[in-house]
């Protein structure tokens, strides 16, 4: 099952996607939860209960995707995740996960535009799979990490690489408003299969920057939860996005970052792809 949070007639609301759009759960099953953490909170009965949603879709050309959780209460990424990049970035592979924060305030739509700093022209892509947690949990042996993923999305874990070395936790630089573009909706492990043997491709003006495999991750989606959830308590509807592969335009001779006007595609097997246009940053100062 895919679920979608979306934008239609001014209302913002949750439904289940098929091939001819999405079926609207605020109509169908007027019951559930209308956003996307509640109805995860709700756990397995909430999921039953969409499967068995009925009624006439809305077309996707109708309504506009949000990101699948549009204010999770984290936003986690992990560093240096795929040899290729390891390699790329001319370091060792880490003995230990190397975590950082992506402030939720980045999270942003799957085609909605990207900001290129005011602050920066070091503007990069790293296009990753991402995990989103259905369920309250703390020390989850790896063996039970499956247990406690509501499903998988794409993530675009956009880094102004100046910034990015700002602070030792790299959170200047991952967390740049629009930069945590999420999407296009979050799709069941029922439906992924082995969530380690996904082709994942970045393209950049149609040219393709990245290329590979979730089989390469060095800690896989089950590490993950693993190790986080040693050290706090995972929520539903939490952001995991779990590393990018090798390609990203930092490690390109000369480096190529983004700039006004480029477009990025995010592919991954069994969920789809998000794409949106890099556009500058408004110069308007925000006080409310």
């Amino acid at each position: 099952m895919k679920l979608a949070t979306f934008t239609h007639d001014g209302r913002t609301r949750i439904g289940v996607v098929t091939d001819a759009g999405i079926i609207d759960l605020s109509t169908a099953a007027p019951d559930l939860p209308t956003d996307m953490r509640s109805f995860l909170t709700a756990g397995a009965a909430a999921m039953t209960t969409a499967r068995e949603a009925g009624g006439t879709p809305i077309p996707l050309a109708e309504l506009h995707l949000e990101a699948p959780v549009m204010t999770p209460s984290k936003f986690l990424a992990i560093g240096l995740n795929y040899a290729d990049h390891i390699a790329e970035s001319k370091t060792e592979k880490p003995d230990m996960q190397l975590w950082f924060n992506k402030q939720v305030s980045c999270v942003n739509a799957p085609g909605d535009p990207i900001h290129k700093p005011r602050v920066s022209d070091a503007l990069d892509y790293e296009g990753e799979l991402g995990m989103i947690i259905g369920r309250r949990c703390r020390h989850v042996p790896k063996e039970r990490a499956h247990e406690v993923i509501a499903g998988f999305c794409i993530v675009n874990d956009v880094s102004v690489r100046d910034w990015q070395f700002h602070s030792q936790t790299m959170t200047m630089g991952k967390s740049f408003d629009t930069h945590g573009p999420v999407g296009p909706w979050l799709v069941t492990p029922d439906e992924i299969g082995d969530p380690h043997d996904l082709t994942i491709r970045t393209l950049i003006n149609d040219e393709v920057r990245q290329d590979s495999n979730t089989r390469h991750l060095v800690f896989d989606c089950y590490d993950q939860i693993a190790y986080l959830s040693q050290a706090f308590t995972l929520m539903p509807g939490d952001i995991i996005s779990t590393g990018t592969p090798g390609g990203v335009g930092v490690a390109m001779q000369p480096p190529s970052f983004l700039k006004a006007g480029d477009k990025i595609r995010i592919e991954i097997d069994k969920i789809g792809s998000i794409a949106h246009t890099v556009i500058q940053e408004p110069a308007d100062t925000v006080i409310m």
